[in-house]
């Protein structure tokens, strides 16, 4: 038998997926919670081999309860079921450590299949999420400057030697060197005419207009 742990704050919508486990033969619901804290303090004493979590509840959402339960010795297998799909809620989920991520709209076959799936440790995602990770997946990461190499660098377009970018912000050539030798690793370039071209195309610093 899959022990599982219904974790949502809408008591209708806990009502309907405990009756809806509760026929399937090889699961069994040892209880409910309505938000995370109290999935948190349940689950030493329910043992549940899977936790069906909610994510956007009271008190403590489904992501940050994912993330301490499998922080827990003998931690169970998380399985998100929600209504949103929105990039910044997948990603959460995911670094949390859930399992799985379904949408509400989810077929009872489908879902059934899941848990068991989750139960073994296998990755369950529904085709839309796994489509949205997919492409994030494939989207170059986005080059983070702090507001100091942006100012190096804007400097270094305008033409300006070490030594002038450092007189005008008013910081010695060599910070500005190593303002430069950090900004050159994150754009994967080893020269300023390189860096400065990156910093054009990705839109980090403003083409100069004719």
């Amino acid at each position: 038998m899959i022990r599982v742990l219904v974790v949502d704050d809408h008591p209708v919508v806990r009502a309907g997926m405990v009756a809806l486990l509760g026929e399937l033969e090889d699961v069994d619901v040892v209880g409910e919670a309505g938000n995370g804290a109290e999935a948190l303090a349940l689950t030493p004493r329910l043992t549940p081999d899977v936790v069906l979590m909610d994510l956007r509840m009271p008190v403590m959402d489904g992501a940050e309860a994912t993330a301490r339960l499998r922080e827990q010795p003998g931690a169970p297998q998380v399985l998100v079921l929600t209504t949103y799909d929105t990039d910044a809620d997948i990603v959460r989920a995911v670094e949390s450590g859930a399992r799985g991520y379904l949408l509400k709209d989810t077929p009872p076959a489908v879902l059934a299949d899941a848990i068991r799936r989750a139960a073994l440790g296998e990755t369950v995602l529904a085709p839309p999420v796994a489509a949205r990770l997919a492409e994030r997946l494939r989207a170059p990461a986005r080059v983070e400057l702090t507001p100091r190499e942006l100012e190096v660098l804007k400097a270094v377009a305008r033409g300006l030697s070490n030594a002038e970018v450092g007189r005008e912000l008013y910081i010695g050539e060599a910070t500005v060197k190593t303002h430069l030798l950090r900004v050159f690793a994150k754009l994967e370039v080893t020269d300023r005419t390189a860096a400065v071209t990156a910093a054009y195309r990705l839109g980090l610093i403003a083409v100069p207009q004719d």
